[in-house]
């Protein structure tokens, strides 16, 4: 399978991975926010999906941090209903 060589398949991807995360971990994603250990509670998960998407997108475009943004936007963004000492 050749590499993704464009940004919007790279934000895609990193997206769609976010977005398994989150649909499989929602009680660790709850219990990281509420116990501001997010990164901890999914760090296999994280560094699973991220290895995924280093494999599947050109370097230059693994350097532009699309993975992160984008677990940022759907792990912690859309959970801004939990109560949390981090927000």
């Amino acid at each position: 399978m050749p590499l993704i060589e464009t940004e919007e398949a790279a934000r895609r991807l990193a997206r769609a991975i976010a977005s398994d995360v989150s649909l499989y971990n929602e009680e660790k994603i709850v219990r990281g926010l509420e116990n501001d250990s997010l990164f901890e509670e999914l760090a296999d998960e994280i560094e699973e999906g991220r290895a995924l998407y280093k494999s599947r997108v050109s370097p230059d475009l693994y350097h532009r941090n699309f993975y992160d943004r984008a677990l940022v936007d759907i792990l912690i963004r859309s959970k801004g209903h939990v109560k949390s000492k981090i927000w």
